[in-house]
């Protein structure tokens, strides 16, 4: 039973869709086509805004929805290649010109976070922002030392907007779980509680801080990559404080061409970087839509806004990492056997008839430029094998995915002639040959040996301890034996005894039935 919140919330979905005319694309489904004609005969169809663009509709429904909806945008307006130009469009614009909230809301929340004015805390500050998103705004500032920042500030009442549309999702998925027989596969639960943390997490400004900080040591001294410095005294949960950073939007193609960036190299470097923090550092910005990614001509990066960070147990690098390198090198049958093996499929997965899917799935993408792939087709596939074979979800690695989704829908706008497989195969290769090689091995014993070394001294004390419980147990194992032996030849007597009385009853009962 859904409860009245979560019902009242459901209504004004419906009417944010209604008003936005985008009943139109529900109406026009295979479903409903047949009975759109009643439409005209509902009040609410009259209400609707359709003089605007279709594009311009989802957009501004998506906006009034809220934050989730905002960034389920985002993510779809980087997929180019599945979405109609003129939904894409629109979409990008989610990305960092979302309706901004009021200076002043703005200036009390930064006050009341820093406990002083907002002249006490900067010599200067714009009131107009310079980019608004689904979580926050963005000002320019000037610090009293005179360094340029920028002050991220969270929407006013965006946690209770976030937990109510969280809630209502969480009420899908048990919706799903009961209805729908790819659930059990799907694990919606998880998926939601998965994306329920992260999701809170970048409500937490300190803990984006904090984790732009890891990612800039991370890539210290890089070239190909440049994170801004995090300005501590003045950042709270609600307020961020960091360097001003000069770039163009990864997503501004026309500015790029024109001053001179080389494409190429930006597509490579973007899944080098991809790789790096996946694989080498096991901690990746995991929301790299465009509106997160600057470039610095000509072929440099620079990303801010880190809310949504993932990291993988080292079992699940792993196995990813495997997968990835059978994957370049076409060994179909390896993947399969490591999905069995991880338990991503059930264990009495044929590993021939798995391969063969896998391979039908693979061989049309290879050798293909990105530009040639048809994505939806291959989702269409995946989701196809994925159904024939029990595939489960792991909800651990949704936001991998996602993250990875992101890479390659910007790679097709940077460089539609980049091969993803080749620029990936080398990188992967060496993160192998460094990690399992024997030089690895090696240096892994070097690192052990000053732990192993200060417990030397204590190696003969824990070998007598060993060998002396070794012989008590040895010793208890043989009373137990004994003991056994004891007891097994009382139940063989007490046997004995019991069938010879069954025996003489018998004989008495006969004779006595006889006799009569």
């Amino acid at each position: 039973m859904i409860r009245p919140k979560l019902l009242l919330r459901l209504i004004h979905i419906n009417w944010i869709l209604v008003i936005h005319g985008l009943d139109e694309i529900v109406l026009n489904t295979h479903l409903f086509r047949p009975i759109r004609f009643l439409a005209i005969f509902s009040p609410y169809y009259w209400l609707s805004r359709k003089t605007d663009s279709r594009g311009v509709r989802i957009r501004q429904a998506l906006e009034d929805l809220g934050p989730i909806y905002v960034k389920f945008g985002q993510a779809l307006s980087t997929r180019k290649d599945i979405l109609p130009e003129d939904i894409a469009d629109e979409l990008v614009k989610l990305q960092d010109r979302v309706p901004p909230f009021s200076n002043d809301v703005a200036r009390c929340i930064i006050e009341k976070e820093l406990g002083m004015s907002i002249n006490e805390a900067f010599a200067e500050f714009d009131p107009h922002p310079l980019a608004s998103a689904s979580v926050a705004q963005v000002h320019a500032a000037v610090l009293h030392n005179g360094e340029h920042v920028v002050v991220k500030v969270l929407r006013p009442d965006i946690e209770e907007r976030i937990h109510s549309d969280l809630g209502l999702i969480y009420e899908l998925a048990r919706f799903a779980e009961k209805f729908w027989a790819d659930a059990r596969r799907m694990h919606p639960m998880e998926v939601v509680a998965e994306f329920e943390k992260t999701t809170l997490d970048e409500l937490d400004l300190v803990r984006e801080a904090a984790n732009a900080a890891k990612i800039r040591r991370n890539f210290e001294h890089s070239s190909i990559i440049y994170i801004p410095e995090i300005h501590w005294p003045l950042t709270r949960q609600k307020v961020l404080v960091m360097e001003r950073i000069h770039g163009i939007p990864v997503g501004d193609i026309d500015t790029l061409k024109k001053e001179g960036a080389d494409f190429k190299l930006l597509a490579e470097r973007g899944v080098e970087i991809f790789f790096t923090q996946v694989f080498r550092d096991n901690f990746f910005h995991a929301d790299m839509h465009p509106g997160n990614i600057f470039v610095e001509l000509p072929a440099k990066y620079i990303a801010i806004d880190f809310g949504i960070v993932g990291t993988l147990s080292l079992s699940d690098q792993h196995y990813l990492a495997e997968n990835f390198l059978a994957f370049f090198n076409r060994d179909y049958r390896k993947v399969a056997q490591m999905h069995v093996e991880s338990g991503w499929v059930s264990s009495s997965t044929r590993i021939e008839e798995f391969e063969s899917a896998i391979r039908s799935v693979c061989e049309p993408i290879f050798e293909k430029p990105l530009k040639d792939i048809s994505f939806g087709q291959l989702l269409l596939r995946l989701f196809q094998t994925a159904r024939r074979f029990d595939m489960h979800v792991q909800p651990q690695l949704v936001l991998l995915q996602k993250t990875l989704l992101n890479i390659e829908g910007l790679g097709r706008q940077l460089y539609p002639e980049l091969d993803l497989w080749q620029t990936a195969k080398p990188f992967l290769e060496q993160w192998f040959h460094e990690r399992m090689g024997p030089k690895a091995k090696i240096n892994k014993l070097l690192k052990q040996f000053p732990e192993f070394a200060e417990h030397f001294p204590e190696i003969p004390s824990l070998l007598y301890k060993a060998l002396d419980n070794a012989a008590h147990a040895r010793q208890h194992t043989k009373t137990n034996n004994h003991e056994l032996a004891l007891l097994r030849e009382q139940l063989q007597s007490n046997q004995r005894t019991t069938v010879w009385a069954i025996l003489i009853s018998s004989l008495l009962i006969s004779a006595a039935i006889l006799l009569q």
